[in-house]
């Protein structure tokens, strides 16, 4: 399993993961408190993570940073669409962050922002592009961002792509808090396809690689439901 900085790990303790969908029906209505985890998994990360670099960034990305500050704000106080527009002040919007300070993390993590809101606002089609293009290689804020692509496949009712996501997410998270929601998830979406051997494997997974997480105390009633 892939380790996490101490500082990573002491902030996901404070993170309300929910409990996966108990019935294959309910996951689109539910749909949006997925996204939701997603946006406070990565609240709770930017600091940690992205912030704790400035002492290593060029001026060009201190100052792009500085310029997404005010999205965060807006998007953190749940106010999404002035996070994508602007604040009729100097903040312009993500996208003003993404096209003038290309090429630096800040821009990248503005895609995520700009991905997210649009996704609160029920715009998945226009959500999917900055997801796709948001790139990461850690095991909390890249697979949250790949599990809200995913959940805006199924939103657009391509359940096979969205729980191809979700379980590429599982996998490049790889750990008890994201992994074993995200399989079970996507598991519920093959079943919903008639693909039970493929949402058995997934619940499988979660019994005996992660068995220490929530959803697997009560994986059992997954399994026997498609055996």
């Amino acid at each position: 399993m892939a380790k996490k900085s101490s500082k990573s790990k002491a902030q996901v303790q404070n993170a309300e993961i929910g409990e996966a969908l108990s019935r294959t029906e309910q996951y689109i209505e539910n749909n949006k408190t997925l996204i939701a985890i997603v946006t406070a998994v990565i609240i709770a990360l930017i600091v940690g993570i992205w912030a704790a670099n400035n002492f290593y960034f060029k001026p060009r990305q201190v100052k792009a940073l500085e310029a997404l500050v005010p999205g965060e704000k807006l998007f953190q106080a749940g106010n999404y669409q002035a996070a994508l527009d602007g604040d009729n002040y100097d903040y312009e919007g993500f996208d003003a962050v993404i096209k003038q300070f290309k090429c630096t993390k800040a821009a990248n993590l503005a895609r995520a922002y700009a991905g997210l809101s649009h996704a609160q606002l029920g715009q998945f089609t226009e959500a999917i592009p900055y997801l796709q293009k948001f790139k990461g290689k850690d095991h909390m804020i890249a697979p949250s961002v790949l599990a809200a692509l995913g959940n805006c496949y199924a939103q657009q009712e391509d359940y096979s792509k969205a729980a191809a996501t979700l379980v590429k997410a599982a996998k490049k998270a790889d750990n008890n808090l994201l992994s074993p929601a995200y399989l079970v998830q996507a598991g519920q979406l093959y079943e919903q396809l008639g693909d039970k051997a493929t949402a058995l494997k997934l619940y499988q997974q979660v019994k005996d690689k992660y068995y220490q997480s929530t959803q697997a105390s009560d994986i059992e009633k997954y399994i026997e439901r498609v055996k």
